[in-house]
């Protein structure tokens, strides 16, 4: 064998292939060129709310839910000009135990509503996964018939760890769904939960919904969230399960008994429903129309509505500056160098948080 051939026929022989081609696809340049389009401006975002636009409305709530620097003054600018067309809507919040049928619930509610010529926006809370960070939001799906009337509005939102079972930009998205004319914003939660508090203090009205037949009922449910429903139903009050939801009422009613009078004058109450068969529902729309006019009579409507204002801004303020301390780049670094030093117990949480405020405050002492 000749040596100067030998390392031609190796198989490691690397043959001349063919040139590789610009694109396999010659279309996809243009599909591509599709859908690097320009970003849209408050502007435009602003004149589709108006106008209606619900692909522009869902645009404009992920804009506000960005956590993006660029997004911000944008999502600030569209907040601040669909401000003054937003407020006349009636916001109601839906709570209830998992499996309780808040989302049947409120097809069924919303389509009865629509019938009555409302315009309904459902802004619907999944919660986000500890582990993953991430979240289903199937209620698109679940309210397939209330999704398909062009007088319904649905978007799905993750929690993303915020407590109360809402999501971090609920208030601005219910700003955003006002002034794009829909009258009536659900706010479906997650469920009942240890801070559902925030969402009592942003809608006019709350309803809880309940199931009957589970044993002992009052034990499913917190005194905290009994105390500020406005109203509570029992759901899936049909067939064999009507006597059942009839007992659950009256257990209900009496320990409403037991707690102390609402400031705004309300004397809560409890309903059985059926939402599945769309029963009942006529009597919830005239028990929230007696609250409406009760409320505004006394003038506890709009003292609630500017106390969610001042809970906004006190939340856009707190929102902000913890955005600012995580952002820093000099807080970022002392974050590594103290999680690591209070995993190794050299430090303890309470000293480096200590440290790590007064290296804050600091930057801003100079």
């Amino acid at each position: 064998m000749e040596s100067g051939k030998s390392h031609n026929k190796g198989a490691l022989k690397v043959n001349a292939g063919v040139e590789k081609p610009d694109v396999v696809n010659p279309l996809l340049k243009k599909k591509t060129a599709r859908f690097k389009k320009n970003r849209i401006s408050p502007e435009e975002y602003f004149k589709g709310i108006k106008a209606g636009n619900r692909t522009l409305l869902s645009q404009s709530i992920t804009l506000i839910e960005s956590t993006l620097p660029e997004d911000r003054e944008a999502a600030r600018k569209l907040i601040q000009w669909c401000l003054p067309l937003s407020g006349k809507a009636l916001r109601l919040g839906i709570t209830g135990v998992p499996g309780v049928g808040k989302s049947t619930f409120i097809e069924s509610f919303g389509l009865y509503l629509i019938e009555k010529g409302h315009k309904v926006a459902v802004l619907a809370i999944d919660p986000s996964s500890m582990r993953s960070r991430g979240s289903i939001l199937g209620d698109k799906t679940r309210m397939e018939h209330l999704g398909n009337s062009n007088k319904a509005f649905i978007r799905p939102s993750a929690s993303a760890g915020t407590l109360g079972g809402v999501a971090r930009k609920t208030r601005e998205a219910m700003i955003l769904c006002e002034a794009a004319g829909y009258d009536t914003v659900f706010v479906e939660t997650v469920g009942v939960g240890q801070s559902e508090t925030a969402v009592a203090q942003m809608v006019d009205f709350f309803l809880l919904l309940m199931l009957a037949g589970g044993g002992d009922e009052l034990q499913g449910i917190k005194r905290g969230i009994m105390e500020m429903a406005d109203l509570i139903v029992i759901n899936k009050a049909d067939g064999e399960n009507k006597n059942r939801a009839n007992l659950a009422k009256r257990e209900y009613e009496n320990a409403l008994h037991l707690f102390p009078p609402l400031p705004n004058g309300w004397q809560p109450s409890v309903m059985t429903a059926s939402a599945l068969y769309s029963e009942n529902l006529t009597e919830i729309g005239d028990k929230i129309e007696t609250f409406l006019r009760l409320t505004k009579e006394n003038g506890s409507f709009e003292k609630n509505r500017k106390n969610q204002a001042y809970q906004l801004f006190e939340e856009t303020i707190h929102q902000a500056i913890h955005d600012h301390f995580f952002n820093l780049p000099e807080i970022k670094k002392r974050l590594v160098k103290y999680k690591t030093q209070i995993l190794d117990r050299q430090l303890s949480p309470y000293e480096a948080s200590q440290k790590l405020l007064d290296f804050y405050f600091g930057l801003f002492s100079k």
